[in-house]
């Protein structure tokens, strides 16, 4: 009977053992998925720029008139959103075809953009208002209009999905919303004129770039106030993370800043061009890339190095500001 026993335990052990290896694999493989593109919005063309990553050149412009300024993908990666406030729209693009498929109204002047993890909503600033417009952009409307701080520029949304962030720059405040009932649950006051947000991968700080102040406010989201103040350089704009650091761009210092998390101490500065503005991290490659709004560039920066490993010439006045990996 123990022999029996004891074989229907290995039994067991051994298919426990066979899934946790599955699971294991899975969570390697989504771990180190590859970014394919970089889709890069072009206020001057009114175009989105999609840069191959491997070869680091423009494979196609697609036409996106209303001065395309935000972006944003679906967690799926089948879509992409375009803001364009000249159109008072946001362009849904098929990135299978790269076509547009629809553009949904948003009036006012839609410029931050970001999209869900687990709902399919997108959430749309009005930097000309007080206005943060959710989207469903399937059926192709707005499902409501929340108030926030003066002219939204920035939004993020918790990995979880649980809260949405926007960067009020005029009110120089951060709204806190919950995402379920669409309701501001607080205001946290940051840096002068907030522009970029971003949201650490463990939803516990978000990181604004202050126009104003040339510093990035630290928020420590679960209290709901400010945890430290980094100085960077002049007008920065967006922050991308690593897992160890944060790297901002800095527009009239032509040049990307870059701190330790662990510290918030300033570590480093990379010259990229001129007027650099949005920035996103590509964890596989461990590439950092830079939209330079002067220079027509999408630059890549070696993360780890902090060197500049290569500039792929995109559209007329670059703005990326969002998430434009793909």
């Amino acid at each position: 009977m123990r022999a029996q026993y004891l074989y229907l335990y290995l039994w067991l052990a051994a298919i426990i053992a066979a899934g946790l290896f599955v699971t294991a694999r899975v969570i390697a493989q989504d771990a180190s998925a590859v970014a394919r593109f970089a889709y890069v919005t072009n206020q001057g063309s009114e175009t989105v720029s999609v840069v191959d990553l491997e070869t680091f050149k423009v494979t196609l412009e697609i036409k996106v008139p209303g001065k395309p300024a935000g972006i944003a993908r679906s967690k799926t990666m089948a879509r992409i959103y375009v803001t364009s406030p000249g159109a008072r729209d946001v362009a849904v693009i098929d990135a299978a075809s790269n076509t547009i498929i629809r553009r949904i109204e948003t009036g006012g002047g839609p410029v931050g953009i970001a999209a869900h993890p687990r709902n399919g909503l997108i959430y749309v600033a009005d930097w000309y208002s007080k206005r943060l417009s959710v989207v469903d952009p399937e059926a192709g409307r707005v499902l409501a209009d929340i108030e926030v701080g003066q002219s939204p520029s920035g939004v993020a949304v918790t990995p979880d999905g649980a809260l949405v962030l926007t960067a009020d720059r005029d009110s120089n405040t951060v709204s806190l919303i919950d995402a379920a009932t669409n309701v501001r649950l607080a205001q946290v006051g940051v840096g002068a004129r907030p522009f970029g947000i971003t949201i650490s991968a463990d939803g516990a700080r978000a990181y604004t770039a202050n126009v104003g102040s040339d510093d990035v406010s630290v928020v420590d989201i679960a209290q709901r106030a400010v945890m430290a103040t980094v100085p960077v350089g002049r007008r920065p704009y967006a922050v991308a993370l690593t897992p160890t650091h944060a790297f901002v761009t800095n527009q009239y210092g032509g040049s990307v800043s870059i701190f330790d998390l662990a510290t918030n101490t300033p570590v480093a500065t990379v010259e990229v061009g001129d007027h650099p503005e949005g920035i996103a991290f590509d964890a596989a490659r461990g590439a950092i890339y830079v939209a330079c709004w002067f220079e027509n560039q999408l630059v890549r920066i070696d993360a780890g190095r902090r060197v500049v490993t290569g500039k792929a010439a995109v559209g007329d006045g670059p703005r990326a500001f969002g998430d434009f990996l793909r």
